[in-house]
C-alpha cells in the first residue's frame, strides 16, 4: 500500500483517487476546496499556487507521520486563459515540495506540447508547440524530466488527448460540450472550429485513471519513471462520426453538425476564451492521432472499446440530468 496525494479535484484527480482507493492505497485528496465525492478518500483544502500551503497539505500524515510517495499533479489554473501565469509557479510549487519530501511527480499531461503534425504522435515525437500554452506544458515536462535525470525528484508524465467520459463537467471537454450533449438534447451541435471530418483521437476518463494508477503503483526507480505515456485511446473519430454514433446508440433521430460560420468565430475573437483557443485550431482542421501502442504494450492495456465508452458516457448524461431534476 502506497501513501499517494492527487491534487485538483476535477474529473480526471476524482477518477483517479477513486481508482488508487479502489486498490487499496491511501489517498489525499488536495483541491482549493477541499471536497470530494470519492468514498475513503483524505480531503484536504489548499491553494496549488501557495507554496507554503501546499507543503502543509503535503506533509506528514497518519500515526506514522510520513510523507507521500507519489504526489499526482492533476490540477488545473482556474481559467483557460490563465495557464501561462498561474502553471508556472504551480508546478514549481509541486516539484519544490517533491524534491523536499522524496515523493515522486506524476504529471497529468496532454498534447499541446508537439505543435503541429502529420503522423500519429509518439512519446518519442520532439515539441514543437504552437502558441504559449503548448510552451508551458512543454517546459513543465522538461524541468520535471531534468530534475529526474539529476536524481532531485523522480518524475513521469502521462499525455492524454481530448477527454470525454460520464463524469466530464461543463466546460472541460470539447466533445461533449459541443457534441455529445447538443445531440443528447436533440439540437443541433454547433462546433467552433476544425474541419468536421478530421480524424481525432479522444482519451476517455476511466483509461486515464487507469494508466495513472498503474504509473503511481510502479518503481520510481525503473525504466517506467522518467519518461512520458500515452493513454491507451481507441482508434480516432471525427467530431461528425462521433455525433452519428451517439445519436445511433441513444436511439434519435440522425445528428445535425455544424461548423459555426466565420463571421461568428471572428466576431467571437474579441472574447479571450476564444482567442485562447486559436492556439489549438490545428488540432481540429487536420488529423490528430495519438499513438498508444507503447503504454498498450507495457502495461498489458487495451484501451475501452469506443462502442462501451460512449454507451457510459450517454448512460452518465442521463444520470446527471435525472439527478438535476430532483435536487
Amino acid at each position: 500500500m502506497r501513501h499517494i496525494a492527487v491534487i485538483g479535484a476535477g474529473a480526471i484527480g476524482q477518477l483517479i483517487a477513486e481508482e488508487l482507493t479502489d486498490r487499496g492505497h491511501r489517498v489525499s485528496l488536495v483541491s482549493r476546496s477541499g471536497s470530494t465525492r470519492a468514498a475513503g478518500v483524505r480531503s484536504v483544502a489548499a491553494d496549488a499556487t501557495d507554496p507554503r500551503a501546499l507543503a502543509e497539505a503535503l506533509g506528514p500524515t497518519g500515526a506514522s507521520g510520513g510523507y507521500h510517495d507519489v504526489v499526482v499533479n492533476a490540477v488545473n489554473p482556474r481559467s483557460y486563459t490563465a495557464w501561462e501565469r498561474d502553471w508556472p509557479p504551480m508546478s514549481e510549487a509541486i516539484s519544490a515540495v517533491c524534491e523536499r519530501t522524496g515523493a515522486g511527480q506524476l504529471i497529468i499531461g496532454n498534447l499541446y506540447g508537439y505543435g503541429r503534425v502529420d503522423e500519429p504522435m509518439t512519446e518519442n515525437h520532439p515539441f514543437s508547440p504552437e502558441g504559449p500554452k503548448g510552451r508551458v506544458r512543454a517546459q513543465m515536462w522538461e524541468r520535471a524530466l531534468q530534475k529526474h535525470r539529476e536524481g532531485a525528484m523522480a518524475a513521469v508524465e502521462l499525455r492524454a488527448s481530448d477527454y470525454f467520459g460520464p463524469t466530464a463537467r461543463a466546460g472541460v471537454s470539447l466533445l461533449m460540450d459541443y457534441v455529445v450533449r447538443p445531440v443528447l438534447k436533440g439540437r443541433t451541435a454547433w462546433v467552433p472550429m476544425g474541419d468536421l471530418r478530421a480524424a481525432h483521437s479522444w482519451s476517455y476518463l476511466p483509461d486515464i485513471a487507469r494508466l495513472a494508477a498503474d504509473l503511481a503503483e510502479s518503481d520510481q526507480g525503473g525504466p517506467r519513471w522518467g519518461r512520458p505515456w500515452h493513454v491507451p485511446t481507441a482508434p480516432p473519430r471525427s467530431m461528425r462520426e462521433v455525433a452519428d454514433e451517439v445519436a445511433e446508440l441513444a436511439g434519435l433521430d440522425r445528428a445535425v453538425v455544424r461548423k459555426v460560420p466565420g463571421v461568428v468565430m471572428a466576431a467571437g475573437r474579441l472574447h479571450p476564451l476564444v482567442r485562447a483557443l486559436d492556439e489549438t485550431r490545428h488540432q481540429f482542421e487536420h488529423p490528430w492521432i495519438l499513438d498508444s501502442g507503447a503504454a498498450q504494450r507495457e502495461f498489458g492495456r487495451q484501451p475501452t472499446s469506443w462502442s462501451q465508452a460512449l454507451l457510459e458516457t450517454i448512460d452518465g448524461c442521463a444520470e446527471g440530468r435525472d439527478a438535476g431534476r430532483k435536487n
